[in-house]
């Protein structure tokens, strides 16, 4: 075993290790507040209520550790056991060439993602049914199963083909064209996703007209926001959560509320809602994560190159020297490195969060957004009393009640650094 796999090996332990701890810790700091509800918000949420929070995310935190255990230990297995043969098999049936090293990636993530498909059945049907959330049927869970990995294949196999030809063709400098055409792939997708992909597992409807619509479309105007329109999405044939989204660019972006966000809450409420989405656009925030995505993006295509290089990442686990395998364990060590960069990403995440939390206060004022926060957190059973480690891992939304804390304080001169 050389030392770069050694080291692969010690990260991918160390990170499902970690995980788990992260987790244990989570459920710990829950159980041991379930029987109070804090003081803050004693008046909104009954001790029943909080007591479904805490056994909801103590059943998803007992889920997650068996599959951060279980993905570690599969991940291991795949570099020890898992690659060598099912290469061979390729061998075998497939000439050396650009098919071999794309039937071997696609292999893989069909397999693994077969062999994960467990955990998604009973969170579903099990999991989220148990506390009411779960509305999807069999028919539609199988349905989109196919559907996204349909897709995957639709756009995942050209994009493969795409790279190992570029790799050929110019073995010195291709990791710069495939960056560039990942980035055009990037920002077409959001273009795309909205218009082409989002209607295939939903429908899309126009809000209606009323009042809603008519003070909402003024909060638009008054931000100066240019859209392709209010829609309402039926999210409720899968899950009773609720949420709100924009997505597209220029013109054609659109507001998306899901329906079962609007069936439970005030008009004041959601315009509050809208408030905060608005303020990631004029705050930058859009613009700032797709310049972090094309920064990590980058420094993965310039590891890549590395790891394609002659006797590179898969000669070190002692694999022929192909590219589809050299990507194959890039993603597998990649997850480790990403697991330890969890708490950057996420302050930043949390950090636009507060700012765009306090240009909606400024609209349309502090109590909307506070009963906004208060009824999202309790309609969907997110706990109260999280533990500190564990939400500043992977919170990419700050904690409901340091949310609603900051919107007690008076409004800052700047915006706010980040969670304190």
């Amino acid at each position: 075993m050389t030392l770069t796999a050694a080291a692969i090996y010690v990260a991918i332990v160390l990170s499902g290790a970690l995980g788990v701890y992260l987790r244990y810790r989570q459920g710990a700091c829950v159980l041991a507040h379930r029987e109070r509800v804090p003081a803050d918000f004693a008046g909104e949420v009954s001790l029943e209520d909080h007591r479904r929070a805490a056994d909801y995310t103590l059943a998803r935190t007992r889920l997650a550790t068996a599959a951060i255990a279980y993905d570690a230990v599969l991940t291991v297995a795949w570099l020890t056991v898992g690659l060598a043969p099912l290469y061979a098999v390729a061998e075998q049936h497939l000439a050396p060439g650009l098919t071999r090293s794309v039937a071997v990636v696609v292999a893989v993530m069909l397999i693994g993602h077969m062999l994960e498909l467990p955990f998604s059945l009973f969170s579903t049907f099990r999991l989220e049914a148990q506390f009411g959330f779960n509305r999807a049927t069999p028919g539609v869970f199988v349905r989109d199963q196919l559907q996204t990995g349909a897709l995957w294949l639709l756009l995942g196999v050209p994009l493969l083909y795409g790279l190992f030809a570029l790799l050929r063709a110019m073995p010195d400098h291709w990791w710069l064209f495939a960056y560039a055409g990942a980035m055009v792939v990037m920002m077409a997708m959001i273009v795309i996703y909205p218009a082409i992909v989002a209607p295939l597992f939903n429908d899309f409807v126009p809000l209606a007209d009323g009042a809603m619509k008519s003070r909402l479309e003024s909060l638009l105007s008054k931000c100066g926001f240019e859209s392709k329109g209010l829609f309402v999405m039926d999210a409720s044939k899968r899950s009773a959560h609720g949420n709100a989204y924009f997505s597209g660019m220029g013109k054609a972006k659109r507001i998306v509320f899901f329906d079962t966000l609007l069936a439970k809450h005030s008009l004041e409420e959601i315009e509050s809602i809208l408030a905060h989405e608005l303020g990631h656009f004029k705050l930058g925030h859009i613009r700032q994560r797709l310049l972090l995505a094309a920064t990590l993006a980058l420094v993965g295509f310039a590891i890549l190159r590395w790891a394609f290089a002659d006797g590179g990442l898969a000669a070190q686990f002692g694999l022929p020297d192909d590219p589809g395998l050299a990507l194959i364990i890039i993603l597998m060590a990649g997850e480790p490195a990403l697991h330890l960069l969890s708490p950057l990403l996420s302050w930043l995440s949390r950090r636009a969060e507060f700012q765009a939390d306090y240009f909606a206060k400024a609209i349309v004022g502090k109590e909307a957004m506070v009963g906004a926060l208060t009824k999202l957190s309790r309609d969907n059973l997110a706990t109260l009393t999280p533990d500190r480690l564990y939400w500043q891992f992977y919170y990419s939304h700050p904690p409901v009640g340091a949310r609603i804390a900051r919107l007690n304080r008076p409004a800052p001169g700047a915006a706010p650094a980040g969670v304190d």
